[in-house]
């Protein structure tokens, strides 16, 4: 057996930062792979068939068909992904105005300070301000 120890010092810079490198290159290339995928199932203009096509494509030949799929259908890519971020905030958007009950009304609160506001001016009596005050906070 060779009794050799391998310490951190051994290992070259240069070496160091080639390793980085491939690491980042993976990293990206993963990130590549998995955005190609998520824009074959998002694209509504593909049938199921074509859509089958790719993945195995993709599958079976990881760097050939990311590769083809970015040269054929990559200028679309950026439109699909704008899209779908599009409708999931607008989606987002008419959750939160259905939870909130907004429907043009205002807020109690909005309500009383435009009535203190009105009667500042003098565009209502103090009795006329006590009533609206009630029915609103009724």
């Amino acid at each position: 057996m060779n009794d050799t120890v391998n310490l951190a010092y051994d290992y070259p810079l240069l070496g160091a930062l080639w390793t980085v490198l491939w690491i980042v290159l993976w990293v990206a290339w993963f990130i590549l792979l998995f955005r190609v995928i998520a824009d074959v199932f998002r694209d509504d203009d593909l049938s199921g068939w074509a859509k089958a096509g790719w993945l195995i494509l993709t599958i079976l030949l990881p760097f050939l068909g990311v590769f083809v799929y970015v040269l054929v259908r990559g200028r679309s890519m950026g439109a699909r992904e704008r899209r779908h971020l599009q409708a999931q905030q607008e989606a987002v958007d008419r959750y939160i105005r259905e939870t909130a009950g907004e429907t043009g009304a205002t807020s109690t609160a909005d309500e009383l300070h435009k009535l203190s506001e009105m009667r500042t001016r003098g565009d209502i009596t103090d009795e006329e301000f006590r009533l609206a005050k009630e029915r609103i906070l009724r």
